[in-house]
């Protein structure tokens, strides 16, 4: 894998031509004290670096809202932002341009480690962000995944991010509601220009897109996704409060919601889904496959192109399989490992499940049964409180299993979603692994840590997915030092995890570089790692809906267990796992190279006191 840490820094001199005047908004009142300046008045690099972060988290929620609401940044529950607008895009730029130019007048040699790391971050999302925008993802904003019509859904259910704990957070949600009829707007006109230039999505994604905007298109405001807050009022509200809210809620989804949902599905039933394409991968419309090689880098933080990917995840899928065989033989299966693992959904033996609360409760179970093994691989745990809930009705039907971060103040816990669509199919091998990956000590550890950590906020809100993805995968194989795979079938469960994470980076790239049809993706899917065909279909939907994320996971993973070994053969019996893992996880989220830079220091680090003895 190349990976380097100093391309990061000479990303910045790449853009210097692209130098303007960087215009920062104050800083909020509430974000960290300038650092102090040198003698004469004069901030040194590392000031200028903290005020510059701190002025680009600002800048950055001001134009996405919403992320900072997913951040616990109250402060913007009421706005909402059109982000598919040509200006909009232009404010994007200039952000990012500025951002480069400003870090072009600070020398990183002058800088402390830690600093450093915050100045190489920096650039690299500045740089992804400015060269992003160079490609027409614009024209495709909608699809059965992610979209600004399912978040707002999320956030309505009171279960999310946005908060509902006051009458005030009521009216900033009826504030931010109301910018989302532009965006419908926006996103129509977006996609009809996408139709002009043959840029548009996959057909059977805006089919399935279609199912989920026909549930809010209601006629009594009360049966809509967008009323739920009324359902919920706090105990504490006033009779003059809820009658208020409830007529102002209702008015809301009656003449701005509910149309809004009702012109957007007609767009795409009668205007759009005819002209949507058949081809399953990016590479068949205009500069696709340029957009997908971008993907790629992107979302796996390094400058493997597509082929390679595709030839690593062969080989990771050869290994694997070998690994299920071993298993196979040690369960006494009479077949091959395709009948091996295509015999599991229909187990009865692993299928225990009558109700959905049934699956939670079984997730319960695992909880209390890793928390106490988890002192032996950490010195350090989140605060943060951890919930396990059922994954909402609205989008039980096209999630996956998920993790969302909780509020930094304490008042909202992470939640590990389970999707559960028929309990009777719902197999237990995996269960042990998914919650090791999704919760503890998975995404739970590495995001609430990084929250309550004393890093820049521009740090702790950062996040990249090959390293998140990378360590919650990581994660599931730790289930092997914490005894939790004993069971064959939960071991199994953990290399059918790791399978999962390996097929996506051939059929990731298969799809959007060589051709491979949607069938012939879920086919091979199928052939690798089982289960039930719906659940492939999905998930080969999903890699369609958003190219190359999924690729960050086994990437990520594969960088992680390199440090490991480095640090286990070069420290020898020095080598301290619980140390090991407040390194990868104390400094957030960051980009796979600055992260093997970082770890490769603390490796040397820690050989120090070694070399010192030797040489007295």
């Amino acid at each position: 894998m190349r990976l380097s840490a100093s391309s990061l820094v000479r990303i910045v001199a790449r853009f210097a031509w692209l130098a303007i005047a960087f215009q920062c908004a104050p800083a909020h009142p509430t974000a960290a004290q300038p650092p102090a300046a040198q003698a004469g008045g004069v901030l040194s690099p590392s000031a200028q670096l903290a005020v510059l972060a701190e002025q680009y988290v600002e800048r950055t929620f001001e134009l996405n809202p919403i992320a900072a609401t997913w951040n616990g940044e109250a402060r913007y529950a009421g706005k909402f932002v059109d982000n598919l607008t040509a200006a909009y895009r232009e404010r994007d730029r200039a952000l990012q341009t500025g951002i480069l130019a400003a870090l072009k007048k600070i020398d990183p040699q002058q800088l402390a480690d830690a600093d450093r790391v915050t100045f190489e971050v920096l650039a690299y999302q500045a740089t992804m962000r400015l060269e992003a925008l160079q490609y027409d993802f614009h024209l495709t904003p909608f699809n059965q995944f992610y979209s600004v019509p399912l978040t707002l859904i999320q956030f309505a259910s009171t279960e999310a991010a946005q908060p509902f704990r006051t009458v005030a957070d009521y009216d900033a949600f009826l504030q931010r509601l109301d910018g989302f009829p532009g965006w419908v707007d926006s996103a129509i006109a977006n996609m009809r220009e996408g139709m002009s230039k043959q840029v548009v999505q996959p057909k059977v994604l805006m089919i399935r897109a279609l199912a989920q905007l026909k549930t809010q298109i209601v006629a009594d405001p009360a049966k809509s996704g967008f009323y739920e807050p009324v359902k919920k009022f706090p105990a504490a509200f006033g009779e003059a409060d809820r009658t208020r809210l409830t007529a102002a809620y209702r008015k809301m989804v009656a003449d701005k919601i509910t149309p809004a949902f009702a012109r957007l599905h007609a767009f795409v039933e009668k205007e759009y889904l005819p002209r949507c394409r058949e081809s399953a991968g990016l590479a068949a419309i205009p500069n696709g496959a340029a957009m997908y090689a971008f993907r790629a880098r992107e979302t796996t933080t390094t400058d493997l192109n597509p082929e390679e990917i595709h030839q690593t995840g062969l080989r990771e899928v050869a290994r694997i399989r070998g690994e299920v065989e071993k298993v196979r033989r040690q369960v006494g299966f009479e077949g091959d490992v395709s009948a091996f693992v295509n015999s599991l959904p229909r187990n009865p033996k692993l299928l225990p499940f009558r109700s959905e609360a049934e699956v939670i409760d079984a997730y319960r179970q695992i909880q209390r049964k890793v928390e106490p093994r988890l002192d032996m691989l950490f010195a350090h745990k989140p605060r943060a409180a951890l919930d396990i809930r059922p994954e909402p009705e609205i989008t039980k039907v096209t999630a996956a299993a998920h993790y969302s971060i909780g509020a930094p103040d304490g008042s909202r816990p992470g939640v590990f979603y389970a999707p559960v669509r028929d309990p009777a199919t719902y197999s237990t091998p995996k269960m042990t692994s998914l919650f090791l990956h999704e919760a503890l000590p998975g995404h739970h550890f590495q995001g609430s840590l990084a929250q309550e950590s004393a890093l820049p906020r521009f740090r702790r809100y950062t996040r990249f997915n090959a390293y998140g993805e990378g360590w919650a995968l990581y994660a599931e194989s730790l289930g092997s030092e914490m005894g939790l795979y004993g069971d064959p079938y939960q071991y199994l469960g953990r290399l059918l995890g790791e399978m999962h994470r390996a097929i996506r980076l051939v059929v990731d790239t298969g799809m959007h570089v060589k051709g491979w049809t949607r069938e012939q993706a879920i086919a091979y899917s199928l052939e690798n790692e089982g289960g039930r065909k719906e659940d492939q279909i999905q998930e080969i939907e999903r890699y369609m809906a958003i190219p190359g994320q999924a690729l960050a996971y086994k990437i990520g993973e594969l960088e992680i267990m390199a440090l490991r070994r480095r640090a286990e053969q070069v420290l020898g019996a020095r080598f301290d796992i619980r140390a090991f893992h407040d390194e990868l996880l104390k400094d957030g989220n960051l980009p796979l190279a600055v992260l093997a830079t970082k770890v490769n220091r603390w490796i040397d680090a820690q050989q120090a006191p070694k070399a010192a003895t030797a040489s007295n």
